[in-house]
């Protein structure tokens, strides 16, 4: 088996009293899709933003190829390989697709004081990318990116972050607020970023879409690792089950610390 690129081990982040994150051991290796799997408020934003340098672990290790990384800034884990899409992408309405490929790397011709954007070139490769993806419908780089689908949003982010070398490719509920074929097309994408090599972390709560990618799955309930598994060894009602269960859970907890904090200083009730 090979390498893990990027690992967590026992990986914990506090915002002051608030402990967000507790004792996370993860890892990706390249060509797999792990799907991280939790409802609001179990931690994915957090988890994602430490593995994309916003935030520091507040203790444990993350590693790349096996050797220890800190990232002091986003900037430093993009360096590293590691591309976060967002949601809706991360793309601009206004913008053209050439330009919104580019953005911030953008193909300039010209000498010295003279040069400009490199308007045909940014549009021959950014429609290239997509339609290697099989985003076939995109043939014009002008195009404003308002008038794409939102499967089509995410296709052109994935694309893009593989353009510029991502080796660990961060998914943020990709497939959420998408229909049914949109929501397929994007789940091919991310077959295809698998299949070039691609160490993928597919973070949703919608379990038919990550049973329909995953290699190996991990279920998040308030910050901690719940259940962790291959692919073929639970059912979508087992790991359904496994993600309510884990709600009513914290509910529980919540009505039990609620009791507390009304009965406190108030003595037992008497036993029969």
């Amino acid at each position: 088996m090979s390498k893990a690129v990027l690992e967590l081990r026992n990986v914990n982040k506090s915002f002051g009293p608030i402990d967000v994150l507790h004792d996370i051991s993860l890892k990706v290796r390249a060509g797999e899709v792990l799907c991280l799997l939790g409802d609001n408020g179990a931690g994915k934003s957090t988890l994602i933003k430490t593995l994309a340098g916003v935030h520091k672990p507040t203790s444990g290790q993350m590693l790349m190829d096996g050797e220890p990384v800190t990232f002091e800034r986003p900037r430093d884990a993009a360096d590293r390989g590691i591309a976060t899409v967002h949601q809706f992408g991360g793309t601009f309405p206004l913008m053209s697709v050439g330009r919104s490929f580019f953005v911030g790397m953008e193909p300039t011709k010209g000498i010295g004081p003279f040069k400009v954007f490199d308007r045909d070139k940014a549009n021959a490769v950014a429609v290239r990318a997509v339609q290697e993806f099989g985003i076939t419908r995109i043939t014009d780089g002008d195009r404003l990116i308002g008038g794409l689908s939102g499967g089509e949003r995410q296709s052109l982010a994935i694309a893009r972050a593989l353009h510029f070398g991502a080796r660990v490719l961060i998914l943020d509920e990709p497939t959420a607020a998408l229909g049914v074929k949109q929501a397929s097309h994007v789940l091919r994408v991310v077959m295809e970023a698998r299949k070039r090599g691609i160490a993928v972390i597919f973070i949703t709560h919608q379990v038919t879409h990550a049973m329909a990618v995953g290699d190996h799955f991990a279920v998040l309930i308030r910050g901690a690792l719940a259940a962790e598994f291959a692919r073929g060894e639970k059912s979508r009602e087992e790991i359904t089950d496994l993600m309510a269960g884990g709600e009513a859970l914290a509910n529980l907890g919540a009505d039990v610390e609620a009791y507390m904090a009304s009965h406190a200083g108030h003595p037992p009730p008497p036993q029969h």
